[in-house]
C-alpha cells in the first residue's frame, strides 16, 4: 500500500461486480478504482471450492501488486468460499458480499423470502450460517440461477430464449407467494428489468450494492485511508475477455462513461 490515494480494488467473475463498482463510485466519487473482470473463469458458481480459492488468490495478488489499499470481493460465491482465506493471508482490508438475508428476513411481511443465487453460494457454509442465524420462522425458497451469468457475459439477455429460461426459474417464487426476493449474485442486478417483468409488482427485490458501498466507506474512514483528492476519481477496468461488446453494454446501462478499459 502506497498512500491514502491508492486505488480501491474490486474483482469478480466477469461483469457482475460492475453493479457494485457503480454503487461505490456514486458514494465515493473521488476514489480511484481498479476493477478486475475475470471473465475467462466465469462463472465461479459451479466450480469446486479449491478452484474458487485459487482464482480468488490470483485476483487478489494482481490487485495487491497494483497497490490497492482495500479490496472488494464483488462476488457472492468467492466471498462465501474464499473470504476467510484472503483475510488470513493478506495485510489488506477485504470487504466481501453475501446475499442480503438479514434485511430480507427482518422486513418480510409474510415470512416468505426467495433467494436467487449460484450453486456455489447456496451450498456454502457461510450462507447456511447466515440464513440459520436470522431465519426464525421465515420460509426461505432457494433457486439456483442457471444460464444467467453466461447470458450477461455474452450479451444475450434480450433474447426470447433467455427470458423464457429466466421466467421458468422464477416460477417457484411465485408459487410460494414470496414478498421479498434476494439477488444473491452481483450479476443479477444487471438484469433487474428482466426479473421485474416476470415477478409480481408487490415483491420487494434486494441486492447488496448499497450495503457494500456503505461498508466500503466505513472501512476507509476507520482505517483513515480515505482519498484526499478533490476531483473525480479514475475508474480503470481490466478485463481478460477478448470481446468488449458485453462490457460496453453494461457500462452504458450503468452510465459509467468515465471508465478506462484495459484488455489484459
Amino acid at each position: 500500500m502506497e498512500n491514502i490515494n491508492s486505488p480501491i480494488g474490486i474483482f469478480d467473475s466477469g461483469l457482475g461486480g460492475l453493479s457494485i463498482l457503480n454503487e461505490i463510485s456514486k458514494r465515493l466519487p473521488n476514489e480511484d478504482i481498479i476493477y478486475l473482470a475475470d471473465s475467462v473463469n466465469a462463472p465461479y458458481g459451479e466450480k469446486p471450492r479449491e478452484d474458487i480459492i485459487r482464482i480468488s488468490k490470483k485476483n487478489a495478488d494482481y490487485l495487491a501488486q497494483k497497490s490497492c489499499k482495500l479490496i472488494v470481493v464483488a462476488c457472492n460465491t468467492a466471498t462465501t468460499n474464499a473470504i476467510q482465506f484472503l483475510r488470513s493471508n493478506y495485510n489488506i482490508p477485504f470487504i466481501g458480499i453475501e446475499p442480503a438475508m438479514k434485511p430480507a428476513i427482518l422486513n418480510s411481511k409474510n415470512s416468505k423470502v426467495g433467494v436467487l443465487a449460484t450453486k456455489g453460494t447456496l451450498s456454502s457454509e457461510l450462507f447456511a450460517q447466515t440464513s440459520k442465524k436470522f431465519k426464525t420462522n421465515t420460509e426461505i425458497i432457494e433457486v439456483i440461477g442457471k444460464g444467467i451469468v453466461e447470458a450477461i457475459e455474452t450479451n444475450t439477455t434480450d433474447l426470447n430464449e433467455f427470458n423464457e429460461l429466466l421466467k421458468k426459474q422464477l416460477i417457484p417464487f411465485k408459487e410460494k407467494g414470496i414478498d421479498t426476493l434476494v439477488l444473491g449474485c452481483t450479476h443479477y442486478p444487471l438484469i433487474m428489468k428482466n426479473i421485474i417483468k416476470h415477478m409480481d409488482k408487490t415483491v420487494h427485490i434486494i441486492d447488496s450494492g448499497y450495503a457494500v458501498a456503505k461498508q466500503t466507506e466505513k472501512i476507509l474512514f476507520e482505517k483513515k485511508i480515505c482519498s484526499n483528492k478533490t476531483g473525480k476519481g479514475d475508474v480503470i477496468i481490466i478485463t481478460n475477455d477478448t470481446s468488449l461488446e458485453a462490457l460496453n453494454t453494461v457500462l452504458a446501462k450503468l452510465k459509467l462513461d468515465n471508465a478506462k478499459i484495459i484488455s489484459n
